[in-house]
């Protein structure tokens, strides 16, 4: 295990970290989610997330400033997009990892990991009376 942190990029976790935060918020998450998707306009993405324009542009720059979209220029008008493919599998594996760490996750997973027999549980809420 010590040979596996001394080969640690410091660096790398930082850029990991800087973008960990800046997904770290429902509206930046949800921005980004449809961001994946399509190429969408500040307008459109502030009533997806039922927030004012200005507010969705502060989002929208630290999500920028992570790396995450991308913008372009139309006229007025300003763009995003998510930077590439691994900005939604990067939200995927959160919302799987989410789920798994979860209470409710947790104990969806467990009858899938070790069913319990039909009987087992029957005995469990009723026990037979022990006769000699």
């Amino acid at each position: 295990m010590g040979a596996q942190m001394e080969s640690w990029d410091a660096e790398r976790a930082d850029r990991a970290v800087t973008v960990l935060k800046a997904v770290a918020d429902p509206s930046r998450y949800r921005l980004l989610w449809a961001l994946s998707g399509a190429e969408l306009p500040v307008t459109a993405l502030a009533e997806l997330i039922g927030a004012h324009v200005a507010a969705t542009s502060q989002h929208l720059s630290k999500l920028r400033s992570a790396g995450l979209v991308t913008s372009r220029r139309e006229g007025t008008r300003i763009f995003y997009r998510a930077s590439g493919p691994g900005v939604r599998g990067l939200l995927e594996e959160a919302s799987v990892v989410a789920l798994a760490v979860s209470p409710e996750g947790v104990a969806a997973a467990a009858p899938a990991q070790a069913p319990a027999p039909a009987r087992a549980t029957r005995r469990a809420r009723a026990p037979r009376p022990v006769t000699e």
